[in-house]
């Protein structure tokens, strides 16, 4: 499985959006600052919005056009799926 995601620095704040194969451990990754970069610089570590995909390819494709989407699509993106804008990694590992 591979997942798109959407992570925050906290409510409208900074995003971050990316693509991976194992989502918890990524966003594990992303709070404890394992690579340095624009995650670890902008505290870009709540996970607010995802996407699972059978196939890499579907997932770097929509991930492409999600990156070319106007911040206020994503914002609205995200409040459909998580208008309290939660940190959804709390609920991956249940």
């Amino acid at each position: 499985m591979y997942h798109v995601y959407i992570t925050a620095s906290r409510r409208h704040g900074t995003l971050y959006l990316g693509v991976t194969s194992n989502l918890s451990q990524r966003i594990w990754q992303h709070k404890n600052k394992v690579f340095p970069g624009f995650s670890a610089k902008y505290g870009v570590d709540r996970l607010v919005w995802y996407e699972a995909y059978e196939r890499i390819d579907e997932a770097i494709s929509r991930e492409k056009a999600l990156k070319k989407w106007r911040r206020d699509w994503k914002l609205r993106l995200i409040e459909e799926m998580n208008p309290d804008w939660q940190d959804l990694y709390l609920l991956l590992n249940r």
